[in-house]
């Protein structure tokens, strides 16, 4: 169950970004197993973003999941892919305290062996994206 690796928070760093790793399949198809996070710690969060917060029941485990809604208490959030569960619809409303930032963008790491300036640009082109809120997510996923 665990989406980030251990790595990513950065509780008193001197710049609010830092790096995750993600380790699951709950957030397939936006991210991937592998797949590397820019993440803006204390970020204003808006339904639909993808968000890192600490786990309510193991708060040494950061996961990665999209905020949903605004509820009261803290925010509903989802995976991306219903089959692997994991979110709110396990442990509840997810207080904003434990809401640790929003992630900005992705990135696929390199394969190693491919040095060439053509594997380069091919993979800065394919492997680095923005990561959005879709306009309509908040009424997508409220459905589920």
């Amino acid at each position: 169950m665990p989406e980030l690796s251990q790595d990513a928070e950065r509780v008193g760093a001197p710049l609010p970004f830092g790096v995750a790793e993600v380790t699951g399949p709950s957030m397939v198809p936006t991210l991937y197993h592998g797949d590397r996070l820019l993440v803006h710690y204390g970020a204003r969060v808006k339904p639909g973003d993808v968000v890192v917060l600490r786990h309510p029941f193991q708060q040494d485990l950061l996961v990665v999941k999209r905020a949903a809604e605004r509820r009261e208490g803290g925010w509903w959030v989802l995976g991306d892919n219903t089959y692997a569960g994991g979110d709110s619809t396990d442990y509840g409303v997810v207080p904003d305290d434990l809401v640790l930032g929003r992630v900005r963008l992705r990135y696929r790491p390199r394969k190693p062996g491919r040095r060439s300036p053509l594997a380069l640009v091919g993979w800065a082109l394919s492997a680095v994206r923005p990561v959005f809120s879709p306009r309509s997510a908040s009424r997508r996923l409220r459905a589920r």
